[in-house]
């Protein structure tokens, strides 16, 4: 009868120098790694130099224009904080133009984010005439700057008589050549043909395939072009501020009126940039634990 050697979890054979029999150990499954004191501090380091901006625009909001202008540069806090706030927000009348800006970049939003998702879908699985030359003209618009866009779009929204009213920055942008091909590119992985092809044998139509199929496989990538789409359309100046005047503004085209003036003050402006800044911080502090949770989602199904 023949024994054999029982063997040793998370470990392997390997022979020493001289010849004799050892044993290696090796990292097994489930193990989990640790970071080390470089990694904190690049991460710190990293951390700081991405939030020194921020911390900046409040020192300045929290002063007055005079300390602003001396050297060196204030680098704390002063008393001014809420009365610069308070002078940016009449000045500029943010009141208004925070809901104008919702309203649109929400709007924007949605539709960007379900419009992609649809187009996606259609390219990566769905079988017709000119795909690909289809695709690579939508790829294609991405290589166009907006600016040459932007005379024919104004005249074009004049001709519909909608000058100086928020849907002049809505309906441009409802569509991204980018939010398509982002989500083209992920349902291509992320989206079995099996599961679609089960579906309909199940008897789904194209609409409730759609709805129950395709969109909660695409959810961790709805959520991310969701926040980028946001971002770029409350931060977007150059077409609003074409499209929209005073009396409907959005937040970026008011905080254009605070730098008017012999001597603008420099003070109330880093206040009215600070305001404009936060509604994107509470909706990253609200949403991003569910968007890096759907992010870390779909990369466990990849």
């Amino acid at each position: 009868m023949t024994t054999t050697e029982p063997t040793v979890p998370q470990a392997e054979a390997k022979t020493t120098t001289d010849g004799r029999p050892g044993r290696r150990r090796v990292l097994g499954a489930g193990k989990q790694l640790h970071a080390g004191p470089v990694t904190y501090v690049v991460l710190i380091v990293f951390a700081l130099v991405s939030l020194a901006p921020l911390v900046w625009t409040a020192i300045a909001a929290s002063r007055n224009n005079v300390r602003l202008a001396q050297s060196p540069p204030p680098l704390w806090f002063g008393g001014n904080l809420f009365k610069n706030l308070q002078a940016a927000w009449e000045q500029a009348g943010l009141g208004t133009a925070m809901v104008n800006s919702t309203i649109v970049a929400g709007t924007i939003t949605v539709g960007t984010v379900v419009f992609s998702t649809l187009a996606g879908f259609a390219f990566a699985k769905l079988r017709f005439k000119f795909s690909g030359l289809l695709l690579l003209l939508t790829i294609g618009t991405m290589m166009i700057p907006p600016q040459l866009a932007v005379v024919p779009l104004y005249l074009w929204m004049s001709d519909l008589g909608w000058s100086n009213q928020l849907q002049t920055v809505i309906l441009p942008t409802l569509v991204s050549a980018f939010g398509t091909f982002f989500m083209r590119q992920y349902l291509v992985q992320a989206l079995p043909s099996e599961l679609i092809e089960a579906a309909r044998v199940d008897g789904a139509n194209s609409l409730r395939v759609v709805w129950h199929v395709v969109f909660p496989a695409a959810r961790p990538a709805m959520a991310v072009l969701g926040l980028l789409t946001f971002v770029m359309a409350w931060n977007d100046f150059l077409w609003p501020i074409i499209a929209l005047n005073q009396q409907e503004p959005t937040v970026q085209v008011a905080l254009n009126a605070l730098g008017t003036g012999y001597i603008p003050d420099q003070a109330v402006i880093m206040a009215g940039a600070l305001l404009g800044t936060l509604p994107l911080l509470i909706a990253f502090l609200l949403f991003g634990k569910q968007i890096v949770g759907g992010i870390m989602q779909g990369a466990i199904k990849g």
